[in-house]
C-alpha cells in the first residue's frame, strides 16, 4: 500500500506544471496597453519572479503554485501610495489565462481585467551560442 502512495506522488510531481521561464503578455486597460513580461523561478522550493512593465519593474509577492493554478501580488506606488495588483491564472503548458484585479479609484469597484501570458521558448545552448 505505502508503494502505491509512493508511485501516485511521484507521478503527481512530473505531471505538475511547470511555471518557470520568461513570460509576455499586453493588458488592455482602459488607458491603451500595458506590455509586461514576468521571469518566474523556482528558489529553495518556492516561486519568486521579476516583473516589469512602462511603470518600472519589481519582485512579485505572495506567489503561489498549486497544481496548475498560479497566483501572485505585484505592489505598486503610484504618487506615494502604494497599492496591490492581483494575478490569477490557469497555466497550461506555455500560456497562462486568467484575471488581474487591481484596486478601484478612490476606494471604489476593484478592476478586473484579463490576463493571457505566452512563455517564451529558450533558447538552446547551441544556438545561443554566436555564430564564427
Amino acid at each position: 500500500m505505502i508503494s502505491l502512495f509512493v508511485a501516485v506522488g511521484a507521478a503527481s510531481a512530473v505531471l505538475a506544471a511547470d511555471p518557470t521561464g520568461t513570460w509576455t503578455w499586453t493588458t488592455r486597460s482602459p488607458n491603451g496597453g500595458i506590455a509586461t513580461t514576468l521571469k518566474l523561478e523556482a528558489k529553495a522550493g518556492k516561486l519568486a519572479g521579476a516583473y516589469s512593465n512602462q511603470f518600472g519593474d519589481t519582485a512579485i509577492s505572495n506567489a503561489s503554485l498549486q497544481d496548475d493554478v498560479i497566483a501572485f501580488d505585484v505592489v505598486r506606488d503610484l504618487g506615494g501610495s502604494k497599492y496591490v495588483v492581483k494575478y490569477y491564472g490557469k497555466l497550461d503548458g506555455d500560456t497562462i489565462k486568467g484575471t488581474i484585479e487591481a484596486p478601484g479609484r478612490d476606494g471604489g469597484e476593484a478592476l478586473k481585467l484579463d490576463w493571457n501570458a505566452k512563455r517564451k521558448p529558450s533558447e538552446k545552448a547551441e544556438e545561443a551560442k554566436p555564430k564564427t
